[in-house]
Formats: structure tokens, C-alpha cells, sequence
């Protein structure tokens, strides 16, 4: 029996749900990328904020990453019902089927999210207004500002004389073992080997 995520308790919580505000962006789109979630309990009290540089990305990827993440740290933490509130109405309605997903790239982030949603007991997203996700903007911004090397408030993590392997697959570079932490400008020179 095929379950309506969407509609089946519209307008009912749930006394263990999460409640997720998530926002991506990307500077120039493409650009420098980021994503921000803000997560609370039931009872409002925040629990969580995640954010991560994504690199050369698109909005859109942003924003299905945000989602992505919120609801892996559901899953992670043994919650089976979350609320996503995001400012993307494409994503709000292309996660609840009202517009169609065309582009190959976020197929996949969108079908690995369906994914996860399926596992879920209750889940429910909402459209709001940027000005009501303003934390996870926050969030978001603060993810871009890292990966570009500007570390607002707090310093930069250092990888100074430190090398790492990698290989380059289709423009990007893929870390072989241990990586860098997020925030570390890099430079990079092609090895002769």
C-alpha cells in the first residue's frame, strides 16, 4: 500500500517531529555553494545546525543538498517524521510532485531524496518566504564564506604545508584516504608521475 506522505496528516504534528529550515545557494549560480539546515525538536529548541561547502555547484543542487542532509540526520538520529520548511518553491513542488524534475543533476539528488522520504513514517514541506529561513540562509552563507576562505568570526581551518593525493574525475578532484576539513584553501599542482 503506496503511503501519501504529502496529505495523509495535513495540518496534524507529530509529538517526535522534527522540524527542518533548509536553504542552499551558490554564488554566481554556478558558483561557490553552500547549504544550511536548521533542525528542532518538537518542542522548538534547536538541536542541530549543519552546513557545507559544495563547491562549483548551482542553486538548485545547493537547495536538493539541503534537503538531502536534513533528512540523513532524521534518519541518523532515529526520527521518523520531519517537517521541511525550504524558500525554493521549485524544490517544495518538485518534492511533492507538482513540477517535473528535467535536469539529469538533480534527478539524482531528487530521487535520493525520495528515497529517504519513503523510509520515513511522517513528512511533510512547506514554502516559505526567505525572510522566514533566515537561519538557514545564515547558515548557508556561512558554508559559502568557508569554502571561499572567508571565515567569518572564527579562523579558517589550516592545512599549511600538508599534502593530500587525489584524482581528477569529470573538472573535479576527488581525495584519495584522508581529506581536508572544510574551509582550506587549496592550491593545487598537477603531479608528474
Amino acid at each position: 500500500m503506496e503511503r501519501d506522505l504529502f496529505t495523509a496528516h495535513e495540518g496534524e504534528d507529530k509529538p517526535d517531529m522534527l522540524t527542518a529550515n533548509i536553504d542552499g545557494g551558490a554564488r554566481g549560480n554556478p558558483g561557490p555553494a553552500g547549504y544550511g539546515v536548521l533542525i528542532r525538536d518538537a518542542k522548538g529548541e534547536k538541536i542541530a545546525e549543519l552546513s557545507e561547502y559544495l563547491g562549483h555547484q548551482t542553486n538548485n543542487f545547493a537547495e536538493y543538498s539541503g534537503l538531502l542532509a536534513a533528512l540523513r540526520y532524521a534518519q541518523e538520529h532515529g526520527h521518523s517524521a520531519i517537517r521541511v520548511i525550504s524558500d525554493s518553491e521549485l524544490l517544495v513542488k518538485q518534492i511533492k510532485g507538482q513540477y517535473k524534475v528535467k535536469s539529469p543533476g538533480l534527478r539524482e539528488l531528487y530521487d535520493a531524496a525520495q528515497e529517504l522520504i519513503s523510509r520515513l513514517e511522517y513528512f511533510r514541506i512547506e514554502h516559505a518566504l526567505r525572510e522566514k529561513n533566515r537561519d538557514a540562509d545564515r547558515l548557508a552563507n556561512l558554508a559559502m564564506d568557508r569554502g571561499m576562505g572567508r571565515a567569518i568570526g572564527a579562523q579558517a581551518p589550516s592545512a599549511e604545508g600538508k599534502e593530500l593525493r587525489g584524482i581528477v574525475r569529470d573538472g573535479v578532484v576527488e581525495f584519495l584516504g584522508e581529506k581536508f576539513p572544510d574551509g582550506v584553501m587549496v592550491k593545487i599542482r598537477r603531479a608528474r608521475e
